[in-house]
């Protein structure tokens, strides 16, 4: 598989940290020192996943051609609507008829989850390019006032064309992609919540979230290494799930590697999801350099897991 190109959109609302500092009396230093963030993008009255599906893949269409797209994937755990999802908001949009169209949620591992199933659709020759859009509105659901997580989320989506063969030399290379559940664990059912109906995004077991990413995002980011037949060091950048910059450096830590190998946008944009890995994989595109290896891996609550070799 490859992908062919990418796209991301931000919302224009900046909320930097002394916005909870009045709120709620949390210092600047201390939000930066527990999380890495400064500032994150919150979504205007009107914005949605929905919305932002259509902005994300506009901005991608001015790109590439879409119209041989036979495949969309959508993925959140935030929506707008759960009937209409970004995947038919999506087709809408292209106005590209009889294709199937499948929304996923894995949390915060939906990206490469979503990624997954256009592997399965490609493998079964029931497609040949994909359209994936990833999107989350957290700040629709959280609770800004909560102390322990109300200062860590932002939004942002973005958009990738998946492709079965490759278009173009600048394509970039998916090697291998593995994911999994560890929904076995004591606290994986009540780490992080999202409930609607009931308090919006919870997480009262914070820590075992931040003990279980550190643990499962260097095991995943070996397991694919050892896939493909490499090693740590023939990876030039590792991209993490952009839930913490203290989570980023351990895994970076764990695995050996000094912190210049390390992708990170979450101090500009909180922790926007599943959407995360792929803002940063597309603010990045023009930057990689032909040969460079980057190994993507997720952690998400309930909790699930994943990493994906890349290929410039």
């Amino acid at each position: 598989m490859y992908i062919h190109a990418v796209s991301h959109y931000l919302p224009s609302q900046i909320v930097g940290n002394e916005h909870f500092t009045q709120l709620n009396g949390l210092s600047s230093e201390w939000i930066i020192e527990r999380t890495g963030i400064v500032e994150r993008r919150k979504a205007a009255p009107g914005e949605n996943t929905n919305t932002m599906t259509v902005d994300v893949v506009q901005l991608l269409m001015d790109k590439v051609d879409l119209t041989s797209v036979d495949l969309i994937v959508g993925a959140t755990y935030t929506p707008y609507d759960t009937i209409v999802s970004l995947a038919h908001e999506a087709q809408h949009h292209l106005g590209i008829a009889d294709i199937p169209v499948v929304s996923i949620s894995t949390a915060c591992s939906s990206f490469l989850n979503a990624i997954e199933v256009v592997e399965g659709y490609f493998a079964l020759n029931k497609a040949s390019q994909a359209l994936v859009i990833v999107a989350e509105h957290n700040t629709l659901y959280y609770n800004e006032q909560d102390t322990i997580s109300g200062h860590l989320w932002g939004d942002g989506a973005a958009a990738l064309l998946i492709t079965k063969e490759r278009q173009s030399e600048g394509d970039f290379t998916i090697k291998s992609l593995l994911t999994g559940g560890a929904a076995h664990t004591a606290k994986a059912t009540t780490a992080v919540m999202m409930k609607p109906a009931n308090g919006g995004v919870t997480m009262p077991h914070g820590r075992d979230v931040f003990i279980n990413a550190c643990q499962y995002m260097p095991k995943a980011s070996l397991q694919i290494l050892e896939r493909c037949g490499l090693t740590l060091a023939d990876v030039d950048y590792i991209l993490p799930h952009q839930a913490n910059l203290r989570i980023s450096r351990n895994v970076m830590n764990t695995l050996g590697l000094p912190e210049e190998k390390l992708i990170s946008n979450i101090q500009r944009y909180g922790n926007t999801g599943c959407a995360g890995c792929a803002i940063a994989l597309s603010e990045q595109w023009d930057t990689f350099k032909k040969g460079q290896r980057i190994v993507v891996t997720v952690f998400g609550g309930g909790y699930s897991f994943g990493a994906m070799l890349v290929e410039v």
